[in-house]
């Protein structure tokens, strides 16, 4: 059931929830403490008091004040304004800054949401109460305010037992608040994943019937989203949720469709997932690149096998392939350049690897892109149980000395070695600095 106002939050002491003020940033308690000198109302919100709460430890504290932007800019010099259709404050600390929001407002007075036919908010600078903005947050994990000068948790919707309870629940009409901003329905999933939640009947019951709203949702955005769904250290658990509720099948559509009649391209993927959380756990680089290119290769696959042979070079083929798929999901999901260019490369240098004598091999072991092209073979074997052979042979070669790998690329041809480890081996990250 929606939730009614309530302007009488519980105030938890630092007995129940546990944060202390030394817990806080030098820089964000500087943005709280000089609100507050300037006789304005400013609290820590959001996912950082979650993540305190929860035990974790936040990448990100913001701020919620009665301070109108304008007001906040005059307190601190070093105060940028951005957002169109959320005002924002960010107060600068060198290369790092601390975001500040003014206390949303529910829209009902002279100052108005624009919003579209189903529902979707277009612009919201519409400032309010703190219970207010509260109300206004979308999960009540996420509306938990904590008061630094007092070491207070404010809780307005019941966002501290849902926590404790492992539930993850939407404040208000379920279906009305995922149609205000359908990206709420990957928030859900990513933070029941993140924080080990489970997702509240009500909050859920909707979710698959209103996945489809996610393509009004801008390309851009969604890139964003899916980097913070599928690159937070829970991918897996995101993926199998999105998968769940059917957020790939408007997401991912042609892999989704080719991926019907496989199961091995589903391994492969869950694999990639995989692979990314151990190396984000483990402190290892990630890239948007490799990913990316894992989630779209049941597409390119069967765009190669539409392109047929032809009279065209393979390398023609395998570019038009490359250039449909991207272009196809672009619609849905934009791939920066920056992204979509060494994800071809991968694609692109696949082909290669069947060439293990002579100059080519080489020249593909000095690749740039190599160890990255390399990892997304060894993924391949999960959907293709064939190239294990393949696979062990690069993997063996990477062990050599130089002059080993010089006869047995120019020399006599020798039998694989089979079942040799070694560091040579990759981990199906594919995560290389250089992608």
């Amino acid at each position: 059931m929606p939730h009614l106002i309530n302007k009488n939050p519980d105030h938890l002491t630092r007995d129940s929830h546990g944060i202390r003020r030394e817990d806080i940033p030098r820089n964000a308690l500087t943005v709280t403490d000089g609100l507050v000198r300037k006789g304005y109302q400013a609290y820590l919100v959001g996912g950082c008091v979650r993540d305190l709460v929860a035990g974790l430890e936040p990448k990100d504290f913001d701020v919620a004040t009665d301070a109108r932007p304008e007001e906040i800019r005059k307190v601190f010099r070093s105060c940028r304004l951005i957002g169109r259709r959320f005002r924002l404050a960010h107060v600068h600390f060198g290369r790092d800054y601390i975001e500040v929001a003014t206390f949303r407002g529910s829209g009902t007075g002279n100052e108005k949401q624009r919003r579209t036919e189903n529902g979707r908010i277009l612009a919201d600078n519409v400032y309010g109460s703190l219970d207010e903005d509260a109300h206004r947050r979308d999960f009540t994990v996420n509306a938990l305010y904590f008061d630094p000068q007092c070491e207070e948790v404010l809780d307005f919707v019941g966002g501290f037992d849902d926590l404790t309870q492992q539930r993850i629940r939407l404040i208000g009409d379920p279906e009305a608040r995922f149609r205000e901003d359908p990206v709420r329905l990957l928030r859900a999933v990513r933070f029941a994943a993140k924080l080990s939640l489970d997702i509240d009947p009500a909050t859920e019951s909707p979710m698959a019937g209103l996945a489809g709203l996610l393509r009004d949702v801008p390309s851009a955005r969604l890139f964003d989203e899916m980097l913070k769904l599928l690159m937070g250290g829970h991918g897996l658990a995101s993926y199998r949720l999105a998968r769940k509720y059917g957020f790939f099948d408007v997401l991912f559509p042609d892999t989704v469709r080719v991926m019907a009649n496989n199961d091995g391209y589903h391994a492969m993927l869950e694999a990639a997932m995989a692979n990314t959380d151990d190396r984000i756990r483990t402190g290892k680089p990630v890239t948007p690149a490799f990913l990316f290119a894992t989630l779209l290769w049941p597409a390119y696959c069967e765009a190669l096998q539409l392109q047929g042979n032809g009279d065209k070079p393979n390398f023609v083929i395998r570019q038009n392939a490359a250039d449909q798929v991207i272009a196809s999901q672009v619609r849905r999901i934009s791939v920066p350049r920056r992204f979509s260019s060494p994800m071809r490369e991968i694609w692109q240098m696949q082909p290669r690897f069947a060439v293990q004598r002579g100059k080519k091999a080489k020249r593909l072991m000095s690749h740039p892109r190599f160890r990255a092209a390399y990892d997304f073979l060894l993924l391949r074997v999960r959907e293709d149980p064939n190239l294990e052979p393949l696979a062990q042979w690069w993997t063996e070669i990477q062990e050599l000395s130089p002059s080993a790998v010089n006869r047995r690329l120019f020399g006599q041809r020798r039998r694989s070695r089979r079942g040799r480890g070694g560091n040579g081996r990759g981990d199906g990250g594919g995560h290389a600095d250089e992608t």
